[in-house]
């Protein structure tokens, strides 16, 4: 389980350590910075997929996604006293990411290349990378160290060169695979790369969770749902058939979910009470299609380390939020859940569970901070050097 999550100089989050929880409520004011969160975790899971600098690619390069605002904000800016202004850069430019665990932590600074005539002067590079043990890095505890192209392994007291021509837009996670010299690197790589992340489910006329779908046992259900009909029959057979229709009837009083297959494509028949034929998916509404969605997702029988749900009161009307509250609870109970949310009675709901850790998002000078969070209560943390 993740127990901080870091970012520094992510668009409004120029320095940010926020507590994790099993059950994480991010919550906020439009622009508070909700979604530059989400987003910044998403960077950290494409650390391990190798895509990391593609991604800042799709988002406008690393110059487009860096804090914009000044290199120092002084107390006078604050308080209004002077206006808010910059001055000549001081420290290199540097996009850091990085989040502690129960077992392993994991860090990542990028920034710019050195000047060159190459056609991809502009693309960011990995300056270091970092993993140790224990809540925050320190000297004692760091196993994995990466800087520039060179990576080096704890051994005993002292360390062991790992490799010496890593590239530099590649994190050490697809270039270094050796089980036994740098072990935590293929551990830590195969969480982060079981993290899953659910982001706006189709619901329209042509969602392909509407259509009938040739079946396959489907123990994760795909980001756009289009094997809802089969996730639904993989969990009846190897996962949990009673709490998946304990959720059903906790959502829709009296009415039952079934699967039919039809030379080899399944398909939902959704039942209720006063009908005299079951509904199929391409019949439901809006709503009714994606809370059966999230139901499919969060009784998979493959739980993962890390699911993400952004924003999932969409197209739901407000009365199923309470169900959708209880079943996210119940998710967190199997593995970490994070949830993204502006719905006020799924935030209340939410935070009415024991396990919630609620983060209020605000923003001041247009950066991002923790409601209630002083300089003393954020986590302890601790950036690689360089």
């Amino acid at each position: 389980m993740l127990t901080t999550l870091a970012i520094a100089n992510y668009r409004s989050l120029r320095d940010l350590a926020v507590p994790m929880g099993r059950l994480n409520l991010v919550t906020g004011a439009n622009g508070s910075g909700k979604s530059n969160l989400y987003r910044a975790l998403r960077l950290l899971a494409d650390t391990a997929q190798g895509g990391v600098v593609p991604a800042l690619a799709r988002e406008g390069g690393l110059r487009s996604t860096l804090w914009a605002g000044p290199e120092n904000i002084s107390r006078r800016m604050r308080r209004g006293e002077v206006p808010v202004q910059g001055g000549p850069r001081q420290a290199p430019v540097s996009l850091r990411m990085g989040f502690a665990g129960e077992e392993f932590g994991y860090a990542i600074d990028l920034g710019l290349p050195k000047p060159s005539l190459s056609a991809f002067a502009l693309d960011p590079e990995i300056k270091c990378e970092a993993i140790w043990s224990g809540p925050f890095l320190r000297g004692a505890n760091a196993l994995v160290e990466r800087r520039g192209p060179m990576v080096r392994v704890r051994d005993g007291r002292g360390w062991l060169v790992a490799a010496e021509h890593l590239s530099a837009f590649d994190s050490m996670f697809g270039q270094i695979a050796d089980p036994q010299r740098a072990p935590e690197v293929l551990n830590l790589r195969e969480t982060i790369r079981g993290w899953r992340f659910y982001d706006q489910f189709r619901s329209d006329g042509e969602a392909p969770a509407r259509l009938p779908q040739l079946g396959t046992r489907t123990p994760v259900l795909s980001h756009d749902g289009r094997d809802l009909a089969a996730a639904w029959q993989t969990i009846r057979e190897i996962g949990d058939a009673n709490a998946l229709d304990a959720a059903v009837a906790d959502a829709f009083p009296g009415a039952s979910v079934s699967v039919t297959e039809s030379d080899g494509r399944f398909s939902l028949a959704f039942a209720q009470h006063g009908l005299l034929r079951p509904l199929s998916a391409s019949e439901l509404s809006d709503g009714t299609l994606r809370y059966l969605l999230w139901i499919a997702a969060l009784h998979t029988p493959r739980p993962p380390p890390l699911m993400v749900l952004n924003e999932p009161e969409n197209s739901l009307h407000p009365d199923l939020l309470p169900a959708l509250a209880r079943l996210i609870a119940a998710a967190s109970r199997r593995g970490q859940v994070w949830v993204v949310s502006h719905a006020a009675r799924l935030i209340a709901a939410l935070e009415g569970q024991p396990e919630c850790n609620s983060i209020r998002l605000e923003k001041a000078l247009s950066q991002t901070a923790v409601v209630g969070q002083g300089p003393l209560d954020a986590p302890a943390w601790h950036w690689p050097e360089r």
